[in-house]
């Protein structure tokens, strides 16, 4: 159901749920001292460095970073948003709730969308029984067993077969009691007969692939012929269950091994996907009969950091590639591109090949940006029209790049590439600095604002300066005394980095009169990467700060003070070189003034 959830369901949900008890209905907790400890659920490793914290209701782990609450947990499990996460407790803990009164449409939206999914899950299982056991499920059997498909893989996916008949599925339903419309009007199962003949079915004669969403709910179906006839493949209609932009298929199946390893493989169709996960490769999904949407992106990034593109090799294939690569460049994921001969495709190279020799053809994989950069060369030739081409093709793709340090390098091999001057090409790629580094007319060079207030480049705190920042966030934690240290000194000016600030704040915001922390209520108050960040902190011992909390302090407050100064002599070196190629010698002795002032308070002693 949807609607709002009171903040007192919330919190007794939060009280009935143990998150070791959660934790270990996922994977094997060991106890260690106050904490318990598993192998991580979210990144492969082989020595556990997953650690839940029973008094305190968190976990962390400390290999990867992601840490939170039971809701947290919950969500990078299953995928789920808060909403859903917190309904899935709720019925674990056996709380009732009570949502917000729907409007009579919402209800009967909820009920269609209820029945439309029994609806799919009866036809599923129909399929399914007929291609397991009924005589005429035989021919796909056979089908199966020539492509080296037993059982354990069919029954896995739900794998079905519609018999050669015209209304098989059409008189089970009615059978089951439902009424023609849910398959016929809204579903597409069925097809209208005309003239005043009898409603037929849409999948007759072909082996079924049940499409499922990420929870394991049958939304669809994808059917595939047995011999040479067209057309090959018919999917299911879009409907209010099933929208093909937003649902891959073996997602379901896939999602697990996509977290551990942190990389999945994304193919075109239904058996290239089953062919890889049948060889071992069970990170793998398919789209279902459309090119790689945002949506698409969106979903997988819940599950990996990296995917591989494993693509028909034919024109059609490479073209699919690249519009792929626009979607995920833009959604932050990094996509390699996975090569073969021009004839194979996933499905038929595994049919002679081993898994062994496939991994070595993953483990070559070149990213999608370079293979990219190739293709234009390729296409527009070594003509000066041509490079001309290929550069403005590359550089609106580099655009995309989140990273500037990676932007940079392609520009670096474009302009070897092509022979064009480096510095053109970022110009035309618009390197996107901010305003206060541009220098609109040599004669009259913009004004800039000092670092705490206009920063010429956002801040990226170092490994030593997170590190000194977690310290004093565990000092915080530790005694209000510190806490109110920090308020004197605005955390502002002591924390660079934006999600370690705001911890800050809510440390600060989160203590009573008496100096107590209500570590709930900060926990609830902060993003899923605040929680993973404070998990962090909360479950270390605190005995390591026991020595000389104030030296700690001092020690931790320099690091971060030598940061900020790094930092700005990075900017000043910028806008000396920038002073220089506009003839402003003022503006170059200005800066050449305050990057000297900053290297001597960068030397001095402690």
């Amino acid at each position: 159901m949807t609607g709002l959830i009171g903040e007192d369901k919330i919190q007794e949900i939060r009280e009935r749920i143990d998150i070791v008890e959660l934790v270990s209905s996922y994977l094997p907790l060991k106890r260690s001292g106050a904490n318990h400890l598993g192998l991580c659920p979210f990144h492969s490793e082989k020595t556990p460095s997953f650690n839940v914290n029973a008094p305190r209701q968190i976990f962390h782990c400390f290999g990867c970073g992601v840490g939170g609450d039971a809701f947290s947990f919950v969500m990078r499990m299953e995928g789920l948003s808060f909403p859903e996460a917190l309904r899935r407790l709720a019925e674990r803990a056996g709380v009732e709730i009570e949502e917000e009164q729907l409007t009579p449409a919402e209800e009967q939206q909820r009920q269609e969308k209820e029945r439309l999914l029994r609806v799919s899950e009866v036809a599923a299982t129909f399929y399914h029984q007929q291609l397991l056991d009924d005589p005429q499920g035989a021919e796909g059997r056979h089908y199966l067993r020539q492509r080296g498909y037993e059982g354990e893989t069919v029954r896995e996916f739900g794998l079905g077969y519609a018999p050669d008949s015209w209304q098989a599925l059409t008189e089970h339903l009615a059978g089951k009691g439902f009424e023609p419309k849910w398959a016929r009007d809204i579903l597409g199962l069925v097809r209208a007969g005309r003239d005043g003949r009898s409603d037929y079915d849409l999948f007759r004669r072909r082996l079924l692939f049940p499409i499922q969403d990420s929870r394991g709910r049958v939304v669809a179906f994808g059917g595939r012929v047995l011999d040479d006839s067209l057309p090959k493949y018919i999917n299911s209609p879009e409907s209010p269950i099933y929208h093909k932009g937003q649902i891959l298929y073996g997602l379901y199946q896939a999602k697990e091994a996509m977290r551990h390893s942190e990389t999945g493989i994304v193919v075109e169709g239904y058996f290239d996907q089953l062919a890889l996960y049948r060889a071992g490769f069970q990170n793998a999904v398919a789209t279902c009969g459309t090119s790689l949407t945002a949506e698409h992106a969106r979903l997988l990034k819940r599950y990996c950091k990296k995917l591989l593109l494993f693509f028909d090799q034919d024109k059609a294939g490479r073209k699919a590639t690249f519009r792929a690569m626009e979607v995920l460049l833009a959604e932050g994921l990094s996509a390699s591109v996975v090569e073969l001969a021009a004839d194979e495709d996933p499905d038929s190279y595994l049919a002679g090949h081993t898994a062994e020799e496939l991994q070595a053809i993953f483990d070559r994989a070149r990213p999608v940006l370079q293979v990219f950069l190739d293709h234009c060369l390729t296409i527009h030739g070594d003509s000066i029209e041509g490079k001309a081409r290929a550069a403005e093709e590359m550089l609106g793709k580099l655009r995309l790049l989140p990273s500037e340090l990676e932007r940079d390098l392609y520009l670096k091999e474009l302009a070897r590439r092509t022979g064009l001057d480096e510095n053109l090409l970022k110009k035309k790629a618009g390197s996107r600095p901010p305003a206060a580094r541009t220098v609109s007319k040599p004669a009259a060079p913009r004004p800039v604002a000092p670092p705490q207030q206009q920063p010429l480049r956002q801040a990226v705190a170092s490994g030593r300066e997170v590190k000194a920042q977690e310290l004093l966030l565990h000092l915080m934690k530790v005694d209000a005394v510190w806490r109110q240290k920090v308020a004197e000194e605005k955390p502002a000016a002591l924390f660079s980095d934006a999600d370690r600030r705001a911890i800050a704040e809510g440390l600060i915001a989160n203590s009573d009169e008496k100096g107590c922390l209500e570590e709930e209520r900060l926990l609830n108050s902060l993003s899923e990467s605040q929680k993973a960040i404070l998990s962090g902190i909360i479950v270390k011992d605190d005995q390591v700060l026991a020595e000389d909390p104030l030296r700690t302090y001092e020690d931790c407050k320099r690091t971060v003070e030598l940061g900020r100064l790094k930092e700005r002599q990075l900017e000043l070196a910028e806008l000396i070189r920038q002073a220089e190629q506009n003839g402003d010698g003022e503006e170059r002795a200005k800066y050449q003034r305050e990057l000297s002032d900053a290297q001597k308070k960068t030397r001095m002693p402690r």
